[in-house]
Order: C-alpha cells, then sequence, then structure tokens
C-alpha cells in the first residue's frame, strides 16, 4: 500500500481581507484530496493584524481575532498551532493566499520587498528548503517566499504585472506572467506558485483549475 505523503497547509484566519482566503484555503484542501496525501492544517496562535469587515473593507479597530480560531473555522476544527509543525513530519509545505498572507504572516502589505517573515514562519520554510521539501504559495503568498528567500533566484508568479511583481524581482528572483488557471514551477528549488485572486476577476473555476494544478505538482515534487 502507497504510504501516504503529510503535508502541511498554514492558515492565518479566515476572510480575503484579513485572514486567509477562503475559497483558496479550501481549493487547496480540495485539490489535496484528490492524491493520497494526509493534510495538518496549521496557523499561528496569535492576534491578527488587524479585522476588516469584508462587506464594506472597513477596517474594525477596536476588534481582536486570533489567527489559530478563525482559522479553525475553515479546517473544521481540525488544525494545530504553527509551534507544533515539526518539518521531519512532512513532505511538503502550503500556503494559501488572501490579504492575511501579507499582514499575518509577514509584512509585506505594509513594507514590500523591505517587509520579513514571522520569525516562526520563516525558520519552517527554511527547513524546508534545507531539506529539499516542495513549498506550494497561492495569490500574495509567493511575495512571503519571495522575502522568506532573497536573492535565490527562484521562480515566481503573482500573476500579472505591477508593483507586487516588481517587489519579487527586487528580491532577487524571476516573475513570470500567468493567468489565474495556471501553475508556475520551479523544480529545481522545488517551488509551485499560482496567482488565483491576484487577478480580481478571476473566476472560482479557474481558481480552482490553477490551484488544482498547483497542489498536483507540490506532490508529485515530495519524496
Amino acid at each position: 500500500m502507497e504510504k501516504l505523503k503529510q503535508i502541511a497547509v498554514v492558515l492565518c484566519g479566515s476572510g480575503f481581507k484579513d485572514g486567509s482566503e477562503i475559497h483558496e484555503s479550501v481549493a487547496v484542501l480540495w485539490a489535496l484530496s484528490q492524491h493520497p496525501v494526509q493534510v495538518q492544517c496549521f496557523a499561528p496562535d496569535a492576534p491578527q493584524a488587524n479585522v476588516v469587515n469584508c462587506l464594506t473593507g472597513h477596517v474594525a479597530p477596536m476588534e481582536k481575532r486570533n489567527m489559530l480560531i478563525e482559522a479553525a473555522r475553515i479546517a473544521r476544527g481540525q488544525i494545530l498551532a504553527l509551534d507544533q509543525l515539526k518539518v521531519a513530519d512532512f513532505d511538503a509545505i502550503i500556503l494559501p493566499g488572501g490579504f492575511g498572507a501579507a499582514k499575518n504572516l509577514c509584512d509585506f502589505a505594509v513594507n514590500g520587498a523591505n517587509g520579513s517573515v514571522r520569525a516562526d514562519l520563516q525558520g519552517i520554510l527554511e527547513a524546508f528548503h534545507a531539506r529539499h521539501k516542495p513549498i506550494g504559495a497561492v495569490c500574495i503568498a509567493p511575495a512571503l517566499i519571495a522575502l522568506a528567500f532573497r536573492h535565490k533566484g527562484f521562480d515566481l508568479t503573482l500573476g500579472a504585472a505591477g508593483s507586487a511583481a516588481d517587489a519579487v524581482v527586487a528580491l532577487g528572483h524571476r516573475h513570470t506572467v500567468t493567468r489565474a488557471d495556471q501553475a508556475l514551477v520551479d523544480r529545481e528549488n522545488k517551488v509551485v506558485t499560482t496567482p488565483a485572486y491576484m487577478h480580481d476577476d478571476a473566476s472560482l473555476h479557474e481558481v480552482f483549475e490553477g490551484i488544482r494544478k498547483a497542489m498536483a505538482s507540490v506532490v508529485a515534487l515530495a519524496s
């Protein structure tokens, strides 16, 4: 019987304005479910950078939410704190998008190419890469990968050209323009990216298709 590959998925809340994008997160879990893998979700047990009313788009300055508790909504309660993620136990790691990935897991949303990744996640990503284990990133999350691995020359995509793509290049990587239904595979570095809702007008099936391709590639690269 084929051994199940172990995949870690890192979330950071629930909602496209301030946490993990729900469509993308579900698409990641849906796509992975089509392969012989076992998935474990993680999220930092810490406050979100802020809370945004996703109906109005306005920040709720007095409201506080915990990334782990909010992400448990997506994971149906099957989620662990990020500090429990042991790299040796997993074959690959996936980061769905959502603005929270650029605000909670790093500060790219505020500082762009001058930003940094959460110290705990930075260490985890470095350990996966050092062990030649694949890393998948969706939507804005490839910018986080660019921050985590400055000047490593990864092939990454954020979809269209623009300021975010320019920041990826400034960080010492190559950026490729792609559609929402495409995935970019950097086989040498075992990094797989797909733009999803970086294309604001992308249809749901295009987002799911791009993520399906990306997850298939991550699983194929996992040893």
